[in-house]
């Protein structure tokens, strides 16, 4: 009777282990479908134009990308050579952003990254164009920061340095480290 008792008890706890294992590859395949799942767009756009306005009515800015990926789940947007066309408050002269990628948060900010650009359509404005690797865009307040390598190209002056803040309403720019500045004198 010892033995058989041994014996029950044993494949007993062998069905137990079996159990276990199985309910534990099917909880971790659960997961990892869950994560594939969350890593897939929710939709797909190509040769994306979308143009967004304010709560008075006013264009407040163009997005066109040649292509978009939404994951909702995720609360965020990945955008392929986008192209921002932002329109200050209080101004009538827009400013071109734009990067080989970003991703837009549920927070309307912005992260360009890779070739980014941001050039002034205003002819006459001081600062022409700002160019970078990395910027952080606030589309409801519309501020610009940074705080890699920075190169500013102006009328008469080409600027060197680091960490940037440019508010756009108010066409203020804050340089937190500068490295060098290059005075070019025009034909006149």
């Amino acid at each position: 009777m010892n033995r058989l008792y041994s014996l029950a008890l044993f494949v007993l706890f062998l069905c137990f282990v079996t159990y276990s294992v199985i309910e534990w590859r099917s909880a971790q395949q659960g997961q990892t479908d869950m994560v594939e799942r969350q890593l897939e767009p929710d939709f797909i756009a190509e040769t994306l134009s979308s143009a967004i306005y304010n709560e008075k009515g006013q264009l407040s800015h163009i997005i066109d990308a040649q292509r978009m990926e939404h994951f909702s789940t995720l609360e965020f947007t990945h955008f392929e050579y986008p192209e921002y066309t932002l329109y200050p408050k209080n101004s009538s002269k827009p400013w071109k952003l734009s990067a080989n990628e970003a991703t837009l948060y549920s927070n309307n900010r912005v992260i360009l990254e890779s070739r980014v650009r941001l050039v002034a359509a205003d002819d006459d404005s001081l600062i022409q164009e700002i160019n970078c690797k990395y910027l952080e865009l606030d589309l409801n307040t519309n501020i610009i920061s940074s705080d890699q390598t920075i190169l500013i190209q102006g009328k008469d002056f080409t600027m060197y340095g680091s960490g940037l803040i440019v508010d756009l309403n108010t066409t203020q720019m804050t340089l937190t480290e500068h490295v060098q500045t290059i005075y070019k004198k025009n034909p006149s």
